[in-house]
């Protein structure tokens, strides 16, 4: 683990999962003055919500090494500040990421602000990313390129980032197990969270409908053949092939159909069965409330371009671009490989080699007129 010089209390993010047991771990390993604090940011008995299990884990870890344990309850601003955002998005036929806003506005705000109110100096996570302390601090990629979580940081300042450290930044999740194993802690074989930001797994279509009333409308093809219903725009995103129930269509083959566009004008949901449709490529995109981590790239402000590689989705592969910036202040990306399946609502984030630099809001795509084989034919 890197070391750090930095004297007083650190306050780590217990959540009652490996990640963070492991992260308080290293910390005391290291000689730290450590205590945690777990946050219940959502409470809802419906069978599915695991905080009650969470806690109670977290309080056997937090036995196991020693140290003392706080409890919040920050599900009030987890509904004003993440969830009321994430239900207008889908409302206003977005595909929203909550784990952004939730990391910015939970954990790397009023996490932070309550941990420093209990006398932390500091603040860690079980996130698996990197920091370097030289001012402004800056957002690196985690040593595990499977796991690294910089994508879902971008949003988080480099104020609220000089404050925090992150233990796992340098290991593998394998070593983490490890780690976990070694040392008898009781959650060294619970598995990975998943789903939604704090809020978890769940069969989705069905929590969505409890917010948000679905519109059905027409599945078409992009020549306007009528091939089914949808449930509701929201329920869709696009390249999804799963739940559209549209197998067996009369004088089409036997292959999988994919979501292609949500055209909220007319509330009809346009799929094609290519995956190599031009639809689903692009090699351009407009996004706004751009973040940068430590500061703007300079020359971005002046007209010039930035040369950097991007993702538009958490685990894909880094995509060469080049950014400009508009004049209304939203970005403009250039690829220069077409992009399957960007989806307005996401978030494209830009890297320099290992480091995060910020990202943006994907508001507007520009599809292909041919597929990307025919365009690099003719090319």
């Amino acid at each position: 683990m890197q070391r750090h010089t930095h004297n007083g209390k650190v306050i780590v993010a217990l959540s009652g999962g490996v990640d963070s047991a492991v992260a308080a771990l290293r910390l005391c390993n290291a000689g730290r003055e450590v205590e945690a604090l777990h946050m219940t940011n959502w409470e809802d008995d419906d069978g599915y919500c695991t905080a009650a299990q969470d806690l109670q884990d977290a309080r056997l870890v937090a036995n196991e090494l020693g140290i003392p344990l706080h409890v919040a309850n920050f599900s009030a601003a987890y509904r004003q500040r993440v969830f009321a955002g994430f239900l207008a998005d889908y409302q206003a036929g977005f595909t929203p990421n909550p784990d952004v806003l939730c990391n910015r506005e939970i954990k790397f705000g009023v996490f932070l602000d309550h941990a420093l109110r209990l006398g932390a100096s500091r603040i860690a996570t079980g996130h698996y990313a990197r920091l370097a302390s030289t001012p402004p601090t800056r957002l690196l990629r985690g040593r595990d390129a499977s796991k690294d979580q910089s994508y879902f940081l971008h949003a988080v300042g480099h104020h609220a980032l000089s404050q925090a450290e992150f233990p796992l930044g340098e290991l593998h999740k394998t070593e983490v197990r490890r780690l976990a194993t070694e040392a008898g802690l009781p959650v060294h074989r619970k598995r990975d969270s998943t789903g939604i930001c704090f809020v978890g797994e769940r069969p989705f279509r069905d929590f969505l409908g409890r917010y948000l009333k679905g519109a059905p409308g027409a599945i078409e093809t992009p020549a306007g053949v009528v091939l089914g219903e949808h449930e509701g725009l929201m329920f869709y995103t696009l390249g999804q092939r799963q739940g559209l129930r549209l197998g067996g269509q009369r004088g089409y083959p036997d292959a999988p159909w994919y979501v292609a566009a949500k055209r909220s004008d007319d509330n009809v949901l346009v799929a094609v069965q290519d995956r190599e449709h031009p639809l689903l490529w692009s090699d351009q995109l407009v996004a706004g409330d751009p973040h940068w981590v430590a500061q703007e790239p300079s020359g971005l402000a002046s007209g010039r371009t930035l040369l950097c590689t991007a993702k538009t989705r958490y685990r894909q592969p880094d995509a060469d671009c080049r950014v400009s910036a508009l004049p209304d202040g939203r970005l403009r990306v250039d690829f220069v490989s077409s992009q399957w399946a960007v989806t307005p609502g996401q978030y494209v984030v830009f890297y320099s080699g290992d480091e995060c630099l910020g990202g943006a809001r994907i508001q507007q795509v520009h599809a292909l007129r041919e597929t990307p084989r025919a365009a690099a034919a003719s090319a």
